[in-house]
C-alpha cells in the first residue's frame, strides 16, 4: 500500500482493487500516465496535477486513464466556461449560504451499507425570492469538493435523494432546460464522484415531464441508477435502509434538521480555494464528519413536513443486493 491509499480501511482496499483495478504498484505509473496527456490540451488551464488529485480521477473512471484524463480536462474546461459559477465559491458567499441553510443539500451522518455517503435534498425549500438555482448548483458542488477529499468516498460514491413534495408547479417552471443541462454537465461529465444512484420520491407528473427533457443528455449509466419511487417509500428502503433515512422518508431518524450540513460547512469557512492549498487546509473530512453529527440538534423546518407515523411503513423482509442489479421503477421510454 503506498502513501496515496492511506486513507482506506482494509474493506476499501479491496474495493478499489476488485472493482476499480486500483493497483498499489502501478498506481504512481496510473497517475503519471495521466498526468502525461495534460500537453493534448494547451487550451486548457489545469490548475492542480498533484497526485492526490489525478487519482480521484482515476477512481472514478475505474483507472481507464483516457476516460480519466476526459473528466479531468472536462472538470477545468467546465469551469473555464462558467466563471462566474465558480467567483466566490465559498460558503459564506450569500447566495451559496440560504441555499446550504434550506438543505440544498442535506447531508445524512450515516454511510449505506456500501460505505456511500447519502445527500438529500428536499425540492419544496427553494426560495426562489433569496437565491437561484445556480446558487443551489453550486452549493452542491461546494459541498462534493469537501467531501472528496475523503478517499473512501472517492472509492465508495455517493447517493443521492430528491424529495418532491409540495414541490409546486410554478417552482417547476423555473427549471429551464438550459439550467438544468449546466447541472448535469457540472454533475455527470465534469466532477470526480461516483453517483451510485438518485432516487427520487414523491415526484409529481411535472417532474416526470422535466426528466423527459434532460433524460437525452443522461449517459445510459446514469439513467440506470435513476429511480423514481413517487410515494412508494417501501421500495426505496429496499435500496436504503430506513434506519439511516430522517423520518421524512419513511425512516426511523428524527427530521432532518435543515442548517446541519451549512453549520459544518460555515463553520470551518470551508472554500474551494484551500483544496488547491493543502498547506492552509487543515481541516480533515473526519472533522467534519464529527461536527456533523455533534450539529444533529432538533430545528424548526420550512416544508412543510408530512411526516411518516412509526409504523406505516416496515422495513421489507428481503432487500435486494444493489441498484446495479436493479431495473428503474419506473421507465419513461
Amino acid at each position: 500500500m503506498t502513501h496515496l491509499q492511506a486513507g482506506l480501511s482494509p474493506e476499501t482496499l479491496e474495493k478499489a482493487k476488485v472493482e476499480l483495478k486500483e493497483n498499489p504498484e502501478t498506481l504512481h505509473q496510473d497517475i503519471q500516465e495521466v498526468r502525461d496527456m495534460i500537453i493534448t490540451r494547451p487550451d486548457i488551464g489545469f490548475l492542480r496535477t498533484d497526485d492526490a488529485f489525478i487519482l480521484r480521477f482515476l477512481r472514478a473512471r475505474k483507472f481507464n486513464h483516457f476516460e480519466a484524463f476526459r473528466l479531468l480536462a472536462q472538470y477545468f474546461e467546465y469551469r473555464q466556461q462558467n466563471l462566474d459559477m465558480f467567483k466566490n465559491l465559498k460558503a459564506t458567499d450569500p447566495g451559496i449560504k440560504q441555499a446550504l441553510k434550506d438543505g440544498f443539500p442535506g447531508v445524512l451522518s450515516n454511510l449505506d451499507r456500501y460505505g456511500r455517503k447519502i445527500l438529500v435534498l428536499f425540492a419544496a425549500n427553494w426560495d426562489q425570492s433569496r437565491y437561484t438555482f445556480v446558487d443551489i448548483l453550486r452549493a452542491i458542488l461546494l459541498s462534493l469538493e469537501s467531501m472528496i477529499e475523503d478517499p473512501e468516498l472517492q472509492v465508495n460514491g455517493f447517493i443521492l435523494i430528491i424529495d418532491w413534495s409540495n414541490f409546486t408547479f410554478k417552482q417547476a417552471s423555473k427549471l429551464t432546460p438550459s439550467m438544468l443541462r449546466l447541472a448535469i454537465e457540472g454533475l455527470q461529465d465534469s466532477f470526480p464522484a461516483r453517483f451510485g444512484g438518485i432516487h427520487f420520491v414523491n415526484q409529481p407528473w411535472y417532474i416526470h415531464a422535466l426528466y423527459t427533457v434532460i433524460r437525452p443528455f443522461l449517459k445510459d449509466k446514469t439513467r440506470k441508477r435513476i429511480f423514481m419511487h413517487g410515494n412508494n417509500l417501501n421500495s426505496l428502503h429496499q435500496l436504503i435502509h430506513p434506519e439511516i433515512l430522517p423520518s421524512e422518508l419513511g425512516g426511523m431518524m428524527p427530521p432532518y434538521d435543515m442548517g446541519t450540513w451549512a453549520r459544518t460547512l460555515l463553520d470551518h469557512a470551508y472554500d474551494e480555494e484551500t483544496d488547491y492549498c493543502p498547506e492552509s487546509y487543515t481541516l480533515s473530512v473526519q472533522d467534519l464528519e464529527r461536527d456533523l453529527e455533534k450539529n444533529l440538534s432538533p430545528k424548526t423546518m420550512k416544508r412543510s413536513q408530512s411526516v411518516v407515523e412509526p409504523g406505516v411503513l416496515k422495513r421489507p423482509d428481503k432487500v435486494k443486493s444493489d441498484e446495479d442489479n436493479m431495473q428503474p421503477l419506473l421507465s419513461l421510454d
